[in-house]
């Protein structure tokens, strides 16, 4: 088993968590993440421009969006940040959104490649 299946807190995703929830299907863990990568781009800047904007009715869909797709990934950090996203979305809370939205993208930048390398090493 490779390093990235280790659980430790220093990786942005689960990867022993999301194996169990999916019966072990890598061939399934492998169309989630592509979905992920597909959906991220085109859903982050919208995000961005809600936040910059102080929109936090969009800031709040967006942010539950993200939030359902990283909990699949077993991407704890990354959901819990979009979590706290939507939760200021929902209460109007614009002043520390743009503060969470750096932490989520550094989360993302760690995500990313993990995304990757899982995927290559099993196609491999």
């Amino acid at each position: 088993m490779t390093q990235q299946c280790n659980s430790s807190s220093q990786f942005a995703m689960n990867l022993p968590e999301l194996l169990l929830r999916v019966g072990n299907d890598r061939d399934l863990v492998i169309e989630l993440i592509a979905i992920f990568k597909k959906k991220y781009p085109p859903m982050l800047l919208p995000l961005q421009e809600s936040i910059a904007s102080q929109g936090s009715n969009r800031v709040e869909t967006t942010s539950h969006a993200f939030r359902g797709m990283l909990s699949c990934l077993s991407a704890t950090r990354a959901a819990s940040l979009a979590k706290r996203l939507e939760q200021m979305g929902r209460d109007g809370k614009t002043s520390e959104m743009a503060d969470v939205l750096t932490s989520f993208e550094n989360e993302m930048t760690n995500l990313l490649p993990e995304l990757d390398d899982y995927t290559t090493k099993v196609e491999l």
